[in-house]
């Protein structure tokens, strides 16, 4: 069989990405992260003929470079699904990627609030609906819709902003998540979420943007809220309700939904469901608050533990 003819970087890079995006399912996100990284590697790298050597060159500079652990394993990780592909594809007789070992990496706890302190989140949003200017008004309305969500769902916030308007209608309980790789999910809603979304409803249709697919419309080119400008808005709310900041995220209130679940009994299988993770063992990042239930329930309830 006659071998392919050598093809440059950015096209072996560019049919790695058509097959991510047709055959996984990848998102817009996923694709640019995969983009930045292999263009990085690819900078001063001839993908079609690199070694294994050279390879390990490469992690040898990101090193150097001062990335973290886990930023050289997201780059070794892309590198290895490349090469992985382009075997399997026949642009590379073989695989140089797969003897290379990953740097050591600790896996860091996820930053997590107390239920207090979400509940101080959520008082200080609901202030706002007490403004005076209608603006002002919905724009703390779609803030506090935005949070009651994500903190009875544990969506991502990609997810988030890009609910379509029928996820509030008046008697959804259930939000259908379309997650990453295409994977769909079901998501309960509490009666609060739903409460909250009603009233953000109606003063999305009295400023006249009912017409919008989207349930946290813009004028941007997405047709949708940011995550940038959500992430910009909550992070002004936790220095206005007292809480720092840096350590507030949409992502950090997705870790409260679960490590909040998981104190409060929840299962484990049950919380990677909700979260719409692929794997368990991303799940059991949360296994720290397991363990801490574990002695509470030991010290608690063991009938020796008094002793």
């Amino acid at each position: 069989m006659a071998r392919r003819p050598r093809q440059n970087n950015e096209t072996l890079i560019e049919l790695f990405l058509d097959m991510l995006a047709a055959e996984r399912g990848a998102s817009t996100n996923t694709l640019d992260a995969y983009q930045r990284d292999l263009a990085d590697f690819s900078a001063g790298t001839n993908v079609a003929s690199a070694d294994s050597d050279a390879l390990r060159a490469y992690l040898g500079k990101l090193a150097k470079r001062g990335l973290a652990p886990a930023s050289v394993a997201r780059r070794l990780s892309a590198i290895r699904q490349l090469y992985r592909f382009l075997y399997s594809e026949g642009h590379r007789s073989d695989d140089p990627a797969a003897a290379i070992e990953g740097p050591k990496r600790g896996r860091a706890l996820p930053k997590v609030l107390s239920v207090k302190q979400v509940d101080n989140l959520l008082a200080k949003a609901r202030d706002g609906m007490t403004a005076e200017a209608k603006s002002e008004r919905l724009r703390a309305a779609r803030l506090n819709c935005l949070l009651e969500i994500l903190y009875a769902t544990g969506l991502r916030v990609s997810e988030l902003v890009a609910l379509p308007a029928a996820a509030a209608r008046r008697d959804q309980r259930m939000l259908v998540i379309r997650g990453k790789g295409g994977r769909e999910r079901l998501v309960p809603l509490n009666d609060a979420a739903c409460r909250t979304m009603a009233d953000y409803l109606a003063l999305r249709t009295e400023a006249k943007l009912d017409r919008s697919k989207w349930l946290f419309p813009s004028f941007g080119e997405s047709g949708h809220l940011t995550r940038q400008h959500f992430a910009r808005e909550l992070k002004e709310l936790a220095g206005a309700a007292g809480l720092k900041p840096s350590q507030v995220s949409p992502h950090v209130l997705r870790h409260a939904f679960a490590s909040h679940l998981l104190q409060n009994g929840a299962d484990l299988r049950v919380v990677q469901t909700l979260l719409g993770h692929a794997d368990i063992s991303t799940t059991q990042i949360y296994t720290h608050v397991l363990e801490q239930r574990l002695k509470s329930l030991v010290r608690d309830l063991h009938p020796l533990a008094q002793d």
